[in-house]
């Protein structure tokens, strides 16, 4: 440290503020902030020994500035903005929330809304973000299944309609649109509806549904059938998506889950929206902390982060660590939503417990996925059957998979086929191909007892390498069949599943529910790309069969018509049919007339 520097330290004052560390090119490399800036900034070079990552940062500070503030909540929202700002390097940095879409309703007579990742700052209401677009999709084409809101981009105000400047288009036509161009719907009506669909934006559908049924009991009242047979109709589609919604909670407050899954250099946080006890929002931001930090200081971040200007602040904050400075943090967010919003803790609530493990659940799911990517950028694979030994509860990482599946084409033979997967790749080498010999019929159950029973019979026999996981194409019935094969063999120490395709299902023997992994999981992604393979192979090899039977069913079954000849045939026309259609002069010109007489003449029979 410079004695310029070190000077610089000893004269700062004992205030709250915020800091700003330099290095020697004069760049921000960090913002902090503090109830006392003197003995923060001290504490980074005079505590016990640092991390490695944060020394790292210690010996760049080259310079430092402080911003001295009124008091520590001040400091909180000087230091959320600067770190906006600067996006400095050993801070944590959230993906800013511009970058995500949100559901704009404008600040206008006749409100539009639609989707937007630019923020006005004009009166218009926002909701979001939107970490998941097809999410916001899906919240647009309720709103406009049920309201009627114009769609078109005009400004339309009561001189634009006085002057009819506009005309209604098919929206109205087709009763999507109620004409506020022309001004066929009040503005008080238009901003009632507008003031409905701002309440679904906010999680409120259960209440508004009661505010319609009286709404709509009352023009029943007055024999305004029409208008309440409208009602009705939102009522209904409303209730649809309600009940989509899962209730997770017992209680009726609105609160939000948020959980943190972090390993240096990446972390991901999961927030579940509840609202009325029910869950009407998950999102999930990515983001990265390339120094030693505390959970308490990661949470801190977050939340200050994540609650903007537009998003909504609920009366309760779950979380599973206390964040850093909690008190000044519930003063923040309290001033700005005007509730007296609590952060807390896991409890002994058994609610609370399960809504937190399964936030949890969400945003490790999602790092894991990210460290994924990683270790295929740099060649590695084995983190993905770590994640598949989680996923399906197995004791050892499946480092060797072996997949068999069961094809008959168009009621013919019937043939399997094996592959084999090490350290999450195809090892081509060890694939192999199976004739079922029962002939009693086509059954794939019995199929897949055959073909198990032959290869494992050999392996046990020859003393080859066993696999650490068995997969069959299929579900209960595949997976039975090949069960009660490997008990008679005694191989019941190899775990083996089976993976259906319908709805991408797991099948454990013994368990009477299937495993539903998320459809994003890398270690579905596995299976399914061993179970393709598989099949594949598989249809590869009848195919190919096929072919053969045909060929030799066919030409050779015509005397003096050999293997050459046939293969100069189909290699020209393509297929028996093909030369049954052909003329002889076509024929003769590949074969020679005295061959191409006997094929017609067979073909003439």
């Amino acid at each position: 440290m410079s004695s310029e520097l070190k000077n610089k330290i000893e004269n700062l004052p004992p205030l709250p503020g915020v800091y700003l560390f330099q290095n020697a090119g004069g760049k921000i490399i960090y913002i902090g902030k503090a109830k006392n800036i003197k003995n923060r900034v001290k504490s980074y070079f005079t505590s016990a020994p640092l991390s490695a990552k944060t020394e790292v940062m210690v010996n760049k500070i080259s310079d430092l500035e402080v911003i001295v503030t009124d008091n520590e909540i001040e400091a909180l929202i000087l230091e959320s903005n600067l770190v906006k700002q600067h996006k400095p390097r050993y801070n944590i940095n959230l993906k800013d929330d511009k970058s995500f879409p949100y559901i704009v309703i404008t600040n206008e007579d006749y409100p539009q809304v639609f989707p937007t990742r630019r923020i006005i700052n004009d009166g218009s209401k926002y909701f979001g973000p939107y970490t998941d677009v097809k999410t916001m999709k899906f919240a647009l084409k309720i709103l406009r299944d049920v309201f009627k809101i114009r769609s078109c981009k005009y400004h339309i105000d009561d001189e634009v309609i006085r002057k009819k400047k506009i005309k209604i288009c098919l929206d109205y036509h087709i009763q999507k649109c109620d004409g506020p161009c022309e001004g066929l719907i009040s503005k008080t009506e238009y901003r009632k509806m507008i003031n409905q669909v701002e309440k679904v934006l906010r999680g409120r559908i259960d209440s508004l549904i009661n505010e319609l049924h009286s709404e709509m009991n009352t023009f029943s009242e007055e024999l305004k059938y029409e208008k309440a047979a409208e009602i009705k109709s939102k009522i209904d589609a409303l209730q649809v998506y309600s009940n989509s919604q899962k209730v997770v909670s017992s209680d009726y407050s609105d609160k939000d889950v948020i959980t943190i899954a972090a390993d240096i250099p990446d972390a991901v946080a999961a927030i579940f929206n509840i609202r009325n006890g029910k869950l009407v929002g998950k999102k999930k931001f990515i983001f990265s902390y390339p120094i030693e930090t505390s959970m308490g200081e990661i949470y801190s971040s977050v939340i200050k982060n994540y609650y903007s200007d537009f998003v909504e602040i609920p009366e309760n904050i779950v979380v599973q660590n206390e964040p850093y400075d909690i008190s000044a943090l519930e003063i923040y967010l309290k001033n700005k939503s005007k509730l007296e919003t609590i952060i807390l803790t896991a409890d002994d609530s058994q609610d609370i417990k399960s809504l937190l493990n399964m936030c949890y659940q969400n945003a490790l799911l999602e790092l894991n996925d990210i460290k994924l990517q990683r270790l295929k950028k740099d060649g590695k694979i084995s983190y993905v059957l770590k994640s598949l030994q989680r996923d399906i509860f197995l004791k050892n990482i499946p480092a060797r998979i072996e997949c068999f599946d069961i094809s008959t084409l168009q009621g013919s033979e019937t043939v399997a086929s094996l592959v084999v997967f090490e350290n999450g790749k195809p090892k081509k080498s060890e694939y192999r191909k199976f004739i079922i010999k029962d002939n009693s019929g086509i059954d794939d159950f019995r199929s897949m007892a055959e073909v198990i029973e032959r290869h494992y019979s050999r392996v046990l026999a020859e003393n080859k390498k066993q696999p650490n996981l068995i997969m069959v194409d299929g579900g209960k019935g595949q997976l039975s069949s090949a069960v009660r094969v490997l008990k008679k063999l005694g191989l019941t120490n190899i775990p083996i599943i089976g993976l259906a395709k319908r709805l991408e299902e797991i099948f454990i023997p013994n368990e009477k529910d299937s495993i539903l992994i998320p459809k994003t999981s890398s270690s579905l992604k596995l299976l399914q790309q061993i179970r393709d393979e598989a099949h594949r192979f598989a249809i590869t090899f009848h195919r190919k069969k096929r072919d053969e039977r045909t060929l030799r069913t066919e030409l050779l079954s015509i005397e003096g018509i050999g293997n050459k000849t046939a293969e100069k045939l189909l290699t020209k026309f393509g297929s028996v049919e093909n030369i049954k259609n052909s003329s002889m002069k076509k024929i003769s010109e590949i074969i020679g007339k005295s061959s191409t007489q006997k094929i017609i003449a067979y073909f003439s029979k």
